[in-house]
């Protein structure tokens, strides 16, 4: 019986702090796809990091320009497959203004630079070394995108297809 009892008390503090978990990751990311479903955009958290090649790649260095952030990893089956997607939204935009940076999560620099080789990416590729810039991005799963336009404000997370909202971002731009 005492068993019993510490067994379903262990299995509801278990719960309660599942459901905490989830509610708090679920009211992150609300706020985050809101900025794709809405037209309220929010400024894209600034960050510094170092490319393959040992360059300082800055964020805000880009305001004036959109720009496209992949969020992957190396051992993603999902991210590698939609390469070729990612290299022709980068040949379709680049030209209009469009920059596209690849920002591999909690791997090394080393692992990173042969995965870049290998699969010829045309993109600038960064390396979140800790993970701290995917956490601010609310990134959950790979590969993720965040769209940036040239004011520096995230127009859209989980954008899925992109497309629609490059087309948008640059229609805008030729309006203005």
């Amino acid at each position: 019986m005492k068993k019993n009892f510490k067994v379903l008390c262990f299995s509801t503090i278990l719960c309660a702090i599942i459901w905490m978990a989830m509610t708090a990751t679920s009211s992150m990311t609300a706020q985050a796809r809101n900025v794709s479903q809405t037209s309220t955009a929010i400024e894209a958290p600034n960050f510094v990091l170092k490319d393959i090649d040992g360059r300082n790649f800055k964020l805000s260095d880009f305001k004036g320009r959109p720009i496209l952030l992949i969020f992957s990893t190396t051992w993603c089956g999902y991210c590698r497959s939609e390469i070729p997607h990612f290299k022709n939204i980068y040949s379709t935009y680049k030209a209009k203004g469009l920059e596209v940076v690849n920002i591999d999560i909690n791997e090394s620099k080393e692992k990173v630079a042969r995965f870049a080789e290998r699969y010829n990416l045309p993109y600038r590729v960064v390396i979140d070394t800790d993970g701290t810039v995917a956490e601010n991005y609310y990134v959950r799963g790979v590969p993720s995108m965040a769209l940036v336009d040239e004011e520096g404000m995230i127009v859209c997370l989980y954008c899925r297809p992109v497309e629609p909202h490059l087309e948008r971002l640059f229609r805008n731009k030729i309006t203005k």
